[in-house]
């Protein structure tokens, strides 16, 4: 019997278990995590859990198996770690038995993909029946005709309270996510954090969707009543979810998409927002969407009256809530749309040398769509606080299986083929870094974004940037024209130079890494010194 066909054999020696609950509905997901003790409910229905010891994701434990399969197409390194094929049907095998003996566990059956032509069926296999319930709710849902063919084309396996043992095992430590794609399958343990599983599905169709030229892209996406799609790229931080969420356009997505021949789907059927700090006031989409059947992560609680406090980062800053798409009401659904006219390349630069808007060339564009520029707050020594810049490759690069410029190149010949417009957007500070200038008014920033989705600023006049060589649009509708060009909001202009050429240099020193990249982007898409 080869190893296929072991594994094969094991599944269905797993899946047959008695104690296996197969697509329970929400309601019973909730009752069997109350019963359990694996959460509580809050003021408003919603359930609450807690991750333990990991809060966020595990990059250092994530691995790809190496194989015949994978050995000459992944990007191996630090992100793509190799892991042996015998080590991870070792690691299958353990967590088969472990499984078998609970006295329960979940099957949610369901989708990669809203558009029904390209998605991926997938299987989500669960220790806790919260993960389950988290899985129900952030992938997409099937009808009962679809479970009645429903065949996983890739399978989840997540044992939060199995622990790995690195001298046998082959991990880092006890936590575990091991992605085989000969064998179709992810390995999760050692790790209460859910998102870990929304990820995997993520990494997978990373690989799987580029085979099917379809670009995946981490980013939202939205549609105005013309039809017309918008992309916003952006790491944590700069707007993405917020300028995205849109009242006078519908949402398709918030986080993962692919951009097909016919154009745009959203990967999942579900939100996992950052709830930190969350208000009615500021998103009150993302707010009211908490209720009977979303999850909350490591948010705190008042004991009594079990209302969630949003500022308390007690356990983690990264507090998360999980609910369907459908629970915010200015939706597409399904959620696809037409191929895009705009995309928003979003950073926060909190070195305040960036335009607050700009308009880029393809090669630009391919170039910063490489460099997924954002930038972070560094320690305060001595009331000082000095920005740190941070470069995401495709503003993704933990999820990315495949070389940087696979998705580059692919997203230069979309843009070739259907005319987009690119823009970087800074959401971050203008007349002068931070603790110097100040955030950029959001009013300002919506009125950019708003302008370059009407097409307004296609014929607008503009003017080139000496050190990053972007064309910066002289005028836009409802902001000061000053405010457009960064070197007129700093007082002091030879301070402004300085940080600008240093920022510039910290974008090349980052683009060394991509040494197989032509020519025509690495001169003609970054700094000009």
């Amino acid at each position: 019997m080869n190893s296929v066909d072991l594994i094969n054999e094991k599944m269905t020696t797993l899946l047959n278990q008695e104690h296996f609950h197969y697509n329970l509905s929400v309601p019973s997901l909730v009752e069997k995590i109350l019963l359990r003790n694996e959460g509580i409910l809050t003021s408003t229905g919603a359930i609450r859990a807690e991750t333990g010891k990991y809060t966020g994701r595990s990059p250092k434990d994530k691995y790809i198996v190496k194989d015949s399969t994978t050995t000459d197409h992944v990007d191996w390194g630090k992100v793509n770690q190799p892991f042996s094929s015998a080590k991870f049907e070792q690691l299958y095998q353990k967590i088969v038995e472990y499984l078998t003996q609970k006295d329960e566990a979940f099957v949610f059956d369901g989708f990669a993909g809203a558009d029904s032509s390209r998605r991926m069926a997938i299987r989500v296999i669960n220790e806790y029946a919260w993960h389950n319930l988290f899985a129900r709710q952030l992938f997409i849902r099937p009808t009962e005709e679809d479970l009645a063919t429903h065949t996983p084309e890739f399978t989840v396996i997540s044992a939060p309270t199995f622990k790995a043992d690195p001298r046998t095992d082959g991990t880092n430590s006890e936590t575990f996510i091991i992605i085989s794609f000969e064998k179709r399958i992810v390995l999760i343990g050692g790790t209460e954090y859910a998102g870990e599983m929304k990820k995997a599905i993520f990494s997978v169709m990373n690989y799987v969707l580029p085979q099917q030229d379809i670009l995946p892209m981490h980013c939202s996406a939205n549609v105005g009543a013309n039809g017309d799609v918008a992309l916003f790229f952006g790491l944590s931080g700069t707007g993405k979810t917020t300028l995205s969420a849109d009242p006078d356009r519908k949402l398709i997505g918030d986080d993962e998409h692919g951009w097909s021949d016919s154009g745009v789907f959203n990967i999942e059927g579900g939100c996992y927002a950052k709830c930190i700090s969350l208000s009615k006031e500021k998103e009150p989409q993302i707010y009211n969407a908490i209720r009977f059947g979303s999850v909350l992560e490591n948010v705190m609680l008042d004991g009594e009256t079990r209302v969630a406090d949003y500022e308390d980062g007690f356990l983690t800053e990264n507090t998360r809530a999980a609910y369907p798409i459908d629970s915010i009401d200015n939706i597409v659904s399904p959620s696809v749309g037409g191929h895009p006219t705009s995309i928003i390349f979003l950073t926060a630069d909190a070195f305040g040398v960036l335009p607050p808007i700009s308009k880029l060339t393809k090669e630009q564009a391919m170039y910063h769509f490489l460099s997924g520029y954002t930038s972070k707050l560094a320690g305060t020594e001595r009331g000082v606080t000095s920005p740190e810049a941070t470069f995401s490759t495709c503003f993704g690069s933990p999820f990315l299986p495949l070389p940087a410029t696979t998705y580059a190149n692919m997203l230069g010949k979309l843009i070739d083929q259907h005319h987009v417009q690119v823009y970087l957007v800074n959401t971050g500070w203008t007349g002068g870094e931070y603790s110097v200038g100040e955030r950029m008014k959001l009013k300002y920033t919506r009125a950019m974004v708003h302008a370059a989705l009407k097409g307004e600023l296609l014929q607008t006049e503009t003017v080139k940037g000496d050190i990053f060589g972007l064309e910066i649009p002289l005028r836009v509708p409802g902001v000061p024209d000053d405010v457009l060009q960064p070197a007129k909001t700093w007082v002091d202009q030879s301070a402004y130079y300085i940080k600008a050429k240093e920022l510039a240099l910290k974008f090349k020193d980052n683009f060394k890494q991509f040494s197989n990249v032509s020519e025509e982007i690495s001169k003609k898409g970054g700094p000009l010194v």
